[in-house]
């Protein structure tokens, strides 16, 4: 089985969030979630989302 998993930290933010979900589209609603409630980012822009995109990571357990 696989999941996949975002750690904000693997985009350069000094911060420890990470959430992982089945597949990696289940991520991105709380990775905006989080990018608004606690970066105060209220848009992400294209290089920001590339990132982000970049560092979901599939884990195999």
């Amino acid at each position: 089985m696989s999941k996949y998993q975002f750690k904000c930290k693997e985009i350069g933010m000094d911060c420890d969030f990470q959430v992982t979900g089945k597949e990696a589209a289940d991520l991105i609603p709380q990775i905006a979630e989080h990018a608004r409630t606690t970066h105060q980012l209220d848009e992400i822009g294209d290089d920001l989302k590339d990132k982000i995109n970049d560092s979901i990571k599939r884990k195999f357990f």
